[in-house]
């Protein structure tokens, strides 16, 4: 399996001035989209969104994107695992934490390397914990 999020909480520090990355939030539950959308948008983050793999496939080949969160079933029969998978063959480093009301886990096998599952329902601040540690690896010493 591969390891789930799980970070203590911490107050959030607002990075405004500056974008400190682009994240592609993929997920097909509107008002939970929006609320992670918006709680990477207030640490400094450009958020682009889709609602589905097909979508999110187009956004990735014509934006530059650091992080990529998804959730793993999606709308129109789309799979977040296997998104990741086609991402990865074009942006082989690029970051990627699935999400998921339905499991609990998700099997190492299944996911890309260096990835991380974070299951439903979770905090928002693990999630802007789980970016900044992505995309500002150093920022908790600044």
């Amino acid at each position: 399996m591969i390891p789930i999020a799980c970070t203590a909480l911490a107050s959030p520090t607002f990075h405004a001035h500056r974008i400190a990355g682009t994240v592609l939030v993929v997920e097909d539950e509107a008002m939970v989209c929006e609320l992670a959308a918006e709680a990477l948008l207030d640490e400094g983050y450009r958020v682009l969104t889709a609602a589905d793999a097909d979508e999110a496939e187009e956004i990735l080949a014509r934006e530059s994107v650091d992080l990529l969160f998804t959730d793993i079933d999606l709308a129109r029969n789309t799979n977040g695992i296997a998104l990741a998978h086609r991402a990865r063959r074009h942006h082989p480093t690029l970051p990627v934490v699935y999400t998921s009301g339905g499991r609990g886990h998700l099997a190492l096998a299944d996911a890309v390397s260096g990835s991380v599952f974070v299951p439903k329902p979770y905090r928002l601040n693990h999630l802007v914990d789980l970016a900044n540690g992505f995309l500002r690896p150093t920022s908790h010493h600044a």
